[in-house]
């Protein structure tokens, strides 16, 4: 059927271009091709970042636990961006968008369509941690006391990887010396060293955030006929990786956003001197027809929180903010565009108002990763450590 507001009209075919709605697909998620069976194809799924901010979510009795499970599967079915998860430590639900905006309708929806009564805690930014320098580990696991044991001996150079490679794997045994009851490495071992980096991956040393941008290369190593196995060199590449977490200089990445502001020109300065203060990064500036000021900048997502309120404020609500794909950045009419860490992005909503008087709004996408300052770093991995 073709929508046309409120309205709707049944129509029997759609063409190249159509907008149309179909009823009764409960099976069928986003990024699926409906196609004739006689006539089968499948066009190229859609690319979804990954979510940026997460917040623990908690129904206030038994009932609200089962109706969420459910309203949080129907919704990520519908929208690939968003994810939800139960931490096992704290037994919350943990869910997880894009944003602040997409969190509150997500929590909105819960509420209002599934009727699940929720206390939300405060978002907190998907930080990540990497490698800052290459580094050659040789790590042996070795629990032999008799009878079978374990033995496992890896040599793995870890170097840091190009920004969203996320993890590569790569095997070059090529023997080395070992002694003369150890043999080198076979390969029907060599998938225990990948599954135990790749587990590695998902808890980084520094937070516990995931690990990217690593390139691992199995440079040599050595096993015991009796006792060595899979589990042992998975072990064996645990440890290795813990030891380079160390070795190599491990850092945080922090999600930087791509901000985009419309703002009159009087309260230009304002809004530059906030984001600036939130470690954004401003790179464009435009003259817009009636006076208005199109401004881009880089801003750490976490200082960006509440921003509209902030922006609204000194603005007097003549401002407009806005954070979009970097393709379309040039489409919205007077718009100051910045790049700010996601981090201080928190509360900007509220800021944005004030400064603006209500005369302003903003949009925010994300645009890629940095390491965080060292002194923040240092902050949040403290934080981290009096949470756990």
């Amino acid at each position: 059927m073709m929508m046309h507001a409120n309205n709707r009209e049944d129509i029997k075919a759609a063409y190249a271009g159509d907008i149309v709605a179909i009823g009764g697909l409960k099976e069928v998620i986003t990024g699926e091709t409906l196609c004739d069976e006689k006539n089968p194809i499948i066009l190229e799924r859609m690319d979804f970042p990954d979510p940026v901010i997460k917040i623990a979510i908690e129904p206030k009795s038994k009932g609200d636990l089962e109706k969420m499970g459910m309203g949080l599967n129907k919704l990520a079915q519908e929208d690939p961006s968003f994810g939800y998860s139960r931490d096992e430590e704290t037994g919350q639900t943990v869910i997880e968008g894009m944003g602040e905006l997409h969190l509150e309708i997500i929590v909105d929806r819960l509420r209002r369509e599934f009727k699940v009564e929720c206390d939300v805690g405060a978002p907190q930014v998907n930080y990540r941690e990497s490698i800052s320098r290459p580094n050659d580990i040789r790590y042996v696991h070795k629990k032999q006391s008799g009878g079978s044991g374990q033995f496992a001996d890896v040599a793995i150079k870890f170097e840091p990887g190009e920004p969203g490679t996320g993890f590569v794997f790569r095997s070059e045994i090529k023997g080395g010396a070992v002694p003369k009851e150890y043999i080198p490495v076979p390969k029907e071992y060599i998938p225990g060293v990948l599954k135990g980096l790749e587990e590695s991956m998902g808890s980084g040393q520094l937070a516990g955030f995931p690990v990217v941008d690593v390139t691992a290369t199995l440079i040599d190593g050595s096993y015991h006929e009796v006792d060595s196995s899979a589990l042992a060199f998975q072990i064996a590449a645990r440890g290795a990786f813990r030891e380079a977490m160390s070795k190599c200089g491990a850092r945080l990445l922090e999600p930087v956003m791509k901000v985009e502001v419309i703002t009159p020109e009087d309260h230009m300065g304002d809004v530059i001197g906030d984001l600036n203060s939130r470690r954004g990064m401003v790179n464009k500036f435009e003259d817009k027809p009636g006076g208005m000021k199109l401004v881009q900048a880089y801003v750490p997502l976490a200082d960006m929180f509440s921003y509209v309120s902030t922006l609204l404020h000194a603005s007097h609500s003549l401002l407009y903010a806005g954070c979009v794909p970097f393709a379309d950045c040039c489409m919205l009419p007077c718009v100051l565009q910045a790049y700010v860490p996601l981090a201080e992005m928190f509360s900007y909503v509220s800021t944005l108002r004030g400064m603006t008087k209500g005369r302003a709004n903003y949009s925010m996408c994300l645009e890629r990763y940095e390491v965080v300052p060292p002194n923040i770093q240092t902050e949040i991995v403290a934080k981290q450590k009096v949470a756990a």
